[in-house]
């Protein structure tokens, strides 16, 4: 677009073609798009073609089509600008019949250029043409005002000061002739926001960056105020800022756009942060705290990866979890004391929600923690919770089963390397919470639907498994004794049973077989 060519335009060496244009609220012809022009085209050579042998003069004049004509009452308002689209006649001689020069063609842009012709104003008074040569051999020829041009447009300014009075210009290779000839049209406009109303995003980008290309100061202030205005859906959101953010060192005022999706901050407020998560941690309406931590849950996955934003959330969600669990050893002693027996059950059924409510809280912390590898100092935490795995034997297993599902999470973490605590802690976890979890494993697998029996058996097995081998004897044997009383109430670790064989009764005759052969070679 920062070329130009001035010269005479020949109307002899581009065919005029009828197309159909588009009227706008404002009564402005506007260029069609490429894909109807292109579409109209291909219908006017059909219809040119002779048939039944005829000369193609004879069907002459009814392969012309008829322009668009202005009605008695549109003429009567005057409109700010107005269009005119030329008819050439097709005529078809025998070097037009005969098989092109493939390199004259292509050299004679042209031969191959499909012109509209397109009026601004009051076209008598027009006083400079303008040819776009766009894409797919479009060209369009706008009569225009120079002083408009000049008045709305520095690049056409600076053009025109350069050369002494012309009649004609050419920019070829437009990128978007049929924006380009719409942003020369809101140059005739009082109200270029105006008109702007009900434009779609996407185009109003298009003429924003027209606009901007030919230094259209006035359009583009317009399309900054109708994109701070009008609501983003989807990809658009991404489309506006990448369009607008290198405007920021102009005088365009592009702050206020940017505002809507960038804070002044240089990094996500904590507070705030806190704020949601004790939010969501106090609501008491089930439907709305979870859907919500569904929503926070996925929305802090996107994040995970970043070690900034890790630091900046762990303090926070350490606190909380701390919190949840000291209410939680509260609870459970409130309920195990001998005077709560003795109360009606509508003074028990409030604490008892309040239990599965702390655990739940507790469980969804667990769940943020470990998917950002951050979990490890809460199993340190949690294998040291010993009161509470010995008073949640004389609880309902109705109310204490969430606190299963949080040892579940852990082991499942240590099974997926999520968090790498120390053997200490790991064989603590073990001794400390799996005979609780196997006491509710019954009720988990019937009773909760997040439950995931194979998942978790798989990280249970795998954490027994990164303990000497001894431990593992200790904890597999015992864990065996329940597993023939019980069955499929008890976690199934015949993976991690069948590992632990091989280690014990399989691996020392096997190297010892190796050591003799090496020894005997």
């Amino acid at each position: 677009m920062t070329e130009f060519k001035v010269g005479s335009i020949d109307a002899r060496a581009t065919k005029i073609r009828n197309v159909p244009i588009a009227v706008t609220p404002e009564g402005f012809w506007c260029c069609p798009s490429q894909a109807v022009l292109q579409k109209t085209m291909k219908n006017q050579n059909q219809q040119a073609k002779p048939k039944g042998g005829a000369s193609p003069l004879a069907s002459k004049a009814s392969s012309v089509q008829r322009a668009p004509t202005i009605s008695s009452e549109r003429r009567a308002h005057s409109t700010p600008t107005r269009s005119r689209i030329n008819s050439g006649e097709q005529k078809c001689s025998p070097a037009e019949n005969s098989t092109p020069n493939p390199l004259k063609v292509a050299n004679d842009r042209p031969q191959k250029q499909h012109k509209i012709s397109v009026g601004f104003g009051q076209l008598e008074m027009s006083d400079l043409k303008v040819v776009l040569y766009g894409k797919d051999g479009v060209a369009v020829k706008m009569s225009v005002h120079r002083n408009t041009l000049a008045e709305n447009s520095t690049w056409f300014a600076d053009k025109l000061s350069r050369q002494s009075p012309i009649s004609s210009m050419e920019v070829p290779d437009c990128e978007d002739v049929e924006i380009y000839v719409e942003t020369v049209g809101l140059m005739y406009c009082n109200d270029a926001k105006q008109r702007l109303i009900k434009q779609s995003v996407p185009r109003v980008l298009r003429i924003l960056k027209v606009a901007e290309l030919l230094g259209f100061q006035a359009c583009v202030l317009s399309c900054l105020e109708y994109l701070e205005a009008v609501p983003w859906v989807g990809e658009e959101e991404e489309n506006v800022v990448s369009s607008v953010r290198h405007l920021q060192d102009g005088n365009y005022g592009v702050s206020p756009i940017l505002k809507r999706v960038c804070s002044d901050l240089s990094s996500p407020p904590n507070d705030t942060f806190v704020h949601i998560i004790e939010l969501v941690l106090k609501s008491s309406e089930d439907r709305g705290r979870r859907e919500m931590k569904s929503l926070v849950l996925k929305l802090l996955k996107e994040n995970s990866s970043s070690s900034s934003s890790v630091d900046i959330y762990a303090e926070t969600l350490y606190r909380s979890s701390q919190n949840c669990l000291e209410s939680l050893s509260t609870l459970f002693r409130q309920v195990t004391a001998d005077d709560f027996a003795e109360q009606s059950s509508d003074l028990k059924e409030p604490v008892f929600r309040q239990i599965a409510l702390e655990a739940d809280n507790l469980l969804w912390l667990v769940e943020i923690l470990a998917d950002r590898n951050a979990a490890g100092e809460f199993a340190v935490i949690w294998s040291n919770q010993g009161e509470l795995a010995e008073l949640h034997s004389r609880l309902p297993t109705k109310s204490r089963h969430l606190v299963s599902c949080v040892t579940a999470r852990l082991f499942v973490a240590i099974g997926k390397g999520e968090m790498l605590p120390s053997k200490d802690t790991r064989k603590l976890l073990l001794d400390v919470w799996l005979q609780p979890l196997m006491d509710d494993y019954n009720w988990l697998q019937h009773g909760c639907r997040s439950f995931d029996r194979k998942v978790v058996e798989e990280g249970i097995g795998r954490t027994i498994l990164t303990l000497p081998l001894e431990d593992q004897q200790t904890i597999l044997l015992s864990w065996l004794g329940s597993f023939l009383k019980v069955g499929d109430s008890c976690p199934n670790l015949l993976k991690a049973f069948e590992v632990w064989w091989r280690r014990t009764f399989v691996r020392p005759y096997v190297e010892q077989g190796n050591q003799s052969r090496a020894v005997q070679s």
